[in-house]
């Protein structure tokens, strides 16, 4: 992983590394406590636009079913980035399925923060 932010952008940086590490820990309420009451996720599937979750409770609902469906998943942190309320993430998602293939696909998020929380989570992929 490789930190590209100044000390004016490290809370907003830190605050997306903490959110992905509660993801990897599948601590859901660390991850929402880090999200706005009117947080907005944009998923990567189906391409070619995802699908839009807006709000706690179906920010939530996408994660309970993504913890229920991805038992051995993760996501690696290749390089991040902020400006202001703005942090950038390129990552590796692994996983492995239901029949034990493992397998991975990059991607990046762009995020925006309100008052130190995840406002925008918009997720996009190679491929």
């Amino acid at each position: 992983m490789t930190l590209q932010a100044t000390s004016a952008e490290d809370s907003v940086v830190e605050v997306v590394i903490r959110f992905n590490n509660a993801l990897n820990h599948r601590d859901l309420e660390a991850m929402m406590r880090l999200m706005t009451e009117d947080c907005l996720f944009e998923n990567t599937y189906p391409p070619p636009d995802g699908t839009r979750h807006e709000g706690q409770a179906a920010v939530r609902a996408f994660w309970e079913e993504f913890f229920r469906s991805s038992g051995k998943s993760r996501i690696e942190i290749e390089e991040i980035f902020g400006l202001e309320n703005r942090c950038v993430m390129r990552w590796t998602y692994y996983w492995v399925d239901q029949a034990g293939q493992a397998g991975h696909i990059r991607g990046v998020d762009v995020y925006r923060l309100a008052n130190g929380l995840i406002a925008e989570k918009l997720s996009y992929v190679k491929g």
